[in-house]
């Protein structure tokens, strides 16, 4: 009989990951390419119908690649936690959203964790890769663990490590971005590492669960703070009539001490709005007051309404208001050329519009369909026409299937929250930028 380390070095340890939606599906793939075979567990019985039927809905994996590996039998889905019994190495993958007064909720790692318990058996590596505040693996996972008999280190092997999955980004994937893990104990850490290197090209290990918490936290935080710095900086150079983006690009130009950041309609996607909020109010546990945090936190969330004030200046500029105008939003994702609208920006834009009495239209070719608090909304078609009676078009997510040129050409007035007309010929004059 093989112990873990040699399932795992032979590639015959069974894999299981929990979630399958933006990081589970990519890293599932990623494993089920090296050779092992990969169950994916997932409550929503439609994506796991898609997935055992060969289709991906995720845009970064390929429905082609998840044909071949269903059809080679390494990768499969399921609803059914009971699959946990026979699997060596359970991945949890769930999500992590913020409640209504912004504390965490760990209410889907906890299901998983109760999940995984019922089936926990001796020589079994548990690996939670769902963002979260440093503590949890040691203080909410390890004790449920443990109500089995089993002890950690010695029974089984507990270990976070934090996803580093960037939708859209065609340079690196989960097999060429480096990979961080710490264990509850060494041997922990030591499995951990085993397994990831299987797939992925660089491993690094840091001492214990908590400081591999904390690294995503660092990551993301870093990324807000810097990002609401930028915006801040935008709203100044807008009192001093500066164009910031061309102060960016110059600043950009310093080949030491310096790393260019972008302003924005505000923040978007499911880590960088929300992680640093996980480590902010871990420290007002310890009563410590995050000021960083808070205070780029709160610049982020007001750039929307920022935005719309910059839509009533284009209006105001031909003596037309917000209520009534017919508003033509461009991009409602949160970056460009992904389909993921999770905590977009956009959405609140639209709603701050929709309040002010606007006629709110969207395109945008990566998602067709939008669910907001009170109505629901579908791209409409770009055209000439649309273009060309819409008071003012506001730029959200440059996509690049978008023709910049011809769409100022067309508009009355435009937003450009991206700095997307850079390199615009003519009709300056219609184009007003954060």
């Amino acid at each position: 009989m093989h112990t873990l380390r040699q399932k795992i070095e032979k590639k015959q340890a069974l894999v299981g990951v929990l979630g399958l939606g933006y990081v589970g599906l990519p890293l599932s793939v990623e494993f089920a390419k090296t050779g092992f075979k990969v169950t994916g567990i997932e409550q929503s019985e439609a994506k796991v119908a898609t997935i055992n039927a060969g289709r991906s809905d995720i845009e970064d994996v390929a429905s082609s690649t998840v044909s071949a590996l269903v059809a080679s039998k390494n990768l499969r889905a399921s609803t059914s936690y009971s699959a946990i019994q026979t699997l060596d190495v359970v991945v949890i993958c769930v999500p992590t959203p913020l409640g209504k007064t912004k504390d965490p909720d760990v209410s889907y790692i906890l299901a998983a964790v109760q999940g995984i318990k019922k089936y926990l058996h001796p020589d079994q590596l548990i690996i939670l890769e769902s963002t979260t505040y440093p503590g949890t693996s040691e203080e909410l996972i390890l004790p449920i663990l443990e109500e089995t008999g089993l002890k950690v280190g010695r029974d089984f092997y507990l270990a976070f490590s934090p996803e580093r999955i960037d939708p859209g980004n065609e340079r690196y994937g989960v097999k060429n971005t480096p990979k961080v893990v710490g264990g509850l104990t060494a041997k922990c850490t030591q499995m951990a590492r085993l397994f990831y290197e299987q797939t992925i090209s660089e491993v690094i290990s840091v001492s214990s669960t908590r400081s591999a918490e904390m690294v995503k936290l660092l990551e993301n935080t870093f990324r807000s703070v810097n990002i609401g710095l930028v915006n801040e900086v935008a709203l100044m150079c807008d009192r001093l009539g500066i164009d910031v983006w061309e102060v960016i690009d110059a600043a950009a130009t310093k080949p030491f001490g310096y790393m260019p950041f972008y302003p924005g309609p505000g923040l978007g996607g499911h880590c960088i709005p929300i992680d640093p909020h996980y480590l902010s109010w871990k420290v007002k546990t310890l009563n410590y007051w995050a000021r960083f945090i808070e205070l780029a936190g709160d610049i982020n969330a007001n750039m929307p309404t920022y935005v719309v004030g910059k839509v009533n200046e284009a209006l105001n500029r031909k003596r037309k208001s917000i209520k009534g105008s017919k508003i033509l939003i461009l991009g409602v994702a949160y970056k460009r050329n992904i389909s993921d609208i999770r905590e977009s920006p956009a959405l609140d834009v639209i709603k701050l519009l929709q309040e002010r009495s606007a006629r709110v239209h969207y395109n945008d070719p990566h998602v067709n369909k939008l669910s907001l608090d009170k109505c629901a909304l579908s791209s409409v078609t770009l055209t000439s026409k649309l273009v060309k009676g819409a008071d003012c078009v506001v730029i959200l997510a440059d996509h690049s299937d978008y023709d910049y040129q011809w769409i100022v050409e067309n508009a009355q007035s435009v937003v450009d929250t991206r700095n997307a007309t850079k390199g615009v010929s003519g009709n300056q004059g219609k184009i007003i930028k954060l």
